[in-house]
């Protein structure tokens, strides 16, 4: 099993060394990252030496830090709290191994008990986001390094009616996202990690061309998002959700990659073909590389 896949797989998935151009900009500076998402970490199907595996071949590539989709744990949405909270405790003390900085990104299944089926009442001090806010910190932030702005969005709302998510972005962090880059520089380049999809042609390659995409499979009101910065230098978009492999270009302007899972298909093997992995990224003067690391992970 190579490392490295550089294949095309005409279902879902393109594994291969990707560049975007016209990134140049003076303030800038080279350095690679990880693109870590969908880990559903637990310690059935050996999930937790699963991600050991991957941390330690992270380790090898000595990226400036980590950066992760969301779905840190099997599942916070439907289980008892005993159970999450044993989840993000292992979830935790796994990423001590990393020798590195991780930025972690919200998932639907690192939300507490919005599945009835958990029943976890709603005043439990813990419900919700809580959980994820407590133990591992802010649903949506952003940070700069080296002359890029990367903005981390909390993409999961929860259903009116209650019992369950639909992706969107809440006129709060809408908000929050005007501001943050009202005060920096349009030609800095920008990265922005999502959990649930702003785009994908997920639905289409699966069912057909007329395949409509389901709330739960992406966010609703991607639009807006991307009109706050159809003025910026927006460059890259990352997202998971799908345990898919895909990579979209809008207008030659900038790329969406959907960056399969670390779990595969929650650690019972490849997903519709689709290796165990995590996303090496080099950002460059020029360029951005991306690369899909298979780290060679066996069902045990």
């Amino acid at each position: 099993m190579k490392n490295i896949l550089r294949k095309f797989n005409f279902a879902f998935f393109i594994f291969h060394i990707l560049i975007l151009t016209n990134f140049i900009n003076a303030q800038t500076e080279e350095f690679t990252f990880v693109f870590a998402t969908d880990i559903h970490i637990q310690k059935e199907r050996n999930g937790d030496k699963g991600f050991k595996k991957a941390i330690e071949e992270i380790n090898k590539l000595n990226p400036d830090f980590v950066v992760t989709g969301g779905d840190l744990v099997m599942d916070a949405l439907g289980v008892s709290y005993n159970r999450a909270d044993s989840l993000f405790n292992l979830y935790m003390e796994t990423c001590k191994e990393l020798n590195m900085p991780i930025h972690n990104t919200i998932g639907n299944h690192d939300i507490l008990g919005w599945y009835e089926k958990s029943n976890i009442a709603k005043t439990h001090p813990e419900f919700g986001k809580k959980m994820f806010q407590n133990r591992i910190g802010k649903t949506y932030y952003s940070f700069v390094h080296k002359g890029v702005k990367f903005i981390i969005l909390d993409s999961i709302e929860e259903v009116p009616e209650g019992n369950g998510y639909f992706g969107f972005i809440n006129n709060e962090q809408l908000e929050w996202l005007k501001t943050e880059i009202a005060g920096i520089d349009k030609a800095m380049p920008i990265i922005i990690s999502t959990h649930i999809p702003l785009y994908t042609m997920y639905s289409q390659m699966a069912i057909g061309s007329m395949a409509a995409n389901d709330r739960g499979l992406v966010v609703e009101n991607s639009k807006s998002v991307l009109d706050l910065l159809k003025d910026h230098n927006l460059k890259l978009i990352l997202q998971g959700h799908l345990h898919a492999y895909e990579n979209l270009n809008l207008m030659d302007r900038f790329n969406i990659i959907t960056g399969g899972a670390v779990c595969g298909r929650w650690w019972l093997g490849p997903n519709e073909g689709m290796e165990e992995g995590f996303l090496l990224v080099k950002v460059k003067k020029d360029k951005i590389e991306a690369e899909y690391f298979d780290y060679d992970w066996q069902i045990k």
